[in-house]
């Protein structure tokens, strides 16, 4: 169905913050406004450490639970939704 094809092609694209450091990782799917119908296809792929590993150190912060610092290190979660749309769209 569509929202299967939509995460398995989000997924395809790999962990969207290792995507920009130039590395290729097997994400999984975030939904960064939960996964109400509302916001089902807004979805980003993120590492586990990315996602939600607890990490936070000099080399990685994970979304949760550290939001604000994720946010600050790789840019705003819309940020990161918007690219991933953009990379999508140009496949």
């Amino acid at each position: 169905n569509k929202l299967q094809r939509h995460y398995q092609a989000v997924a395809d694209l790999g962990c969207i913050v290792c995507r920009n450091q130039g590395i290729h990782s097997i994400p999984q799917i975030h939904h960064p406004y939960g996964r109400t119908k509302k916001h089902v296809m807004k979805v980003l792929g993120l590492c586990p450490s990315h996602h939600a590993s607890g990490l936070k150190n000099d080399y990685v912060v994970s979304v949760h639970p550290w939001k604000r610092e994720f946010e600050r290190r790789y840019g705003s979660q819309d940020e990161l939704l918007n690219q991933v749309d953009r990379l999508l769209e140009a496949e």
